[in-house]
């Protein structure tokens, strides 16, 4: 594992979690904040996405979800810092919420594609993290897409997964790259390269 010599810093870290759909990244964001330890060192990011709820979400915890214009909009007024165009739908991080993590001294953990994982790490190089989550294989990828019942429209697993193995060769370009071939073992191995980050 590569180690990163950002040293003794005030300001707080962005740390990205990215990987193709099925890697489990998702997951290991809501698995590692649930550490009491971390949590009260983090500040959550909910994204803005002009796509449809889902079942089970809740607008402003899941995301935010927002129609087409007025994703639009939020960009003209430059408070969404990074976007993407991912299966047909926006997504988009919060400026306000990565600012003011930084200046306050605590982080944050976002969950973003490799354009949007680029483009933070050139624009905080000393204060970004990136993590790349490999799935153990693209058939578990494509177990775990079918497993979270979020395949709506025909072709879109195959787009998922073409998607997937272009993200792939992205890997060795992050900080770190992990695969999540066991949950438990994942998070372990994701607070601990923020634990050595973060620590005087």
């Amino acid at each position: 594992m590569p180690e990163i010599g950002y040293g003794k810093r005030k300001k707080g870290f962005i740390f990205i979690l990215s990987g193709p759909s099925g890697s489990g990244k998702t997951t290991l964001v809501r698995e590692v904040l649930k550490c009491p330890q971390l949590r009260r060192k983090f500040i959550k990011s909910v994204s803005f996405t002009t796509r449809p709820r889902r079942r089970g979400e809740r607008q402003g915890q899941s995301y935010f979800f927002v129609s087409p214009g007025e994703f639009q909009r939020l960009l003209k007024l430059k408070k969404i810092l990074e976007h993407t165009h991912y299966l047909g739908y926006h997504y988009g991080t919060p400026r306000a919420i990565v600012e003011q993590a930084i200046k306050k001294g605590l982080h944050i953990l976002l969950c973003l594609d490799v354009r949007g994982a680029t483009f933070l790490k050139r624009r905080y190089p000393t204060r970004t993290v990136t993590i790349f989550i490999k799935p153990p294989s693209l058939s578990a990828a494509k177990v775990r897409i079918l497993g979270r019942d979020i395949v709506a429209q025909p072709g879109e697993l195959n787009r998922r997964l073409r998607l997937g193995k272009q993200e792939l060769s992205y890997a060795n370009k992050y900080d770190y790259c992990l695969i999540n071939d066991n949950l438990k073992k994942a998070v372990r191995e994701v607070k601990r390269i923020i634990q050595w980050t973060i620590s005087p």
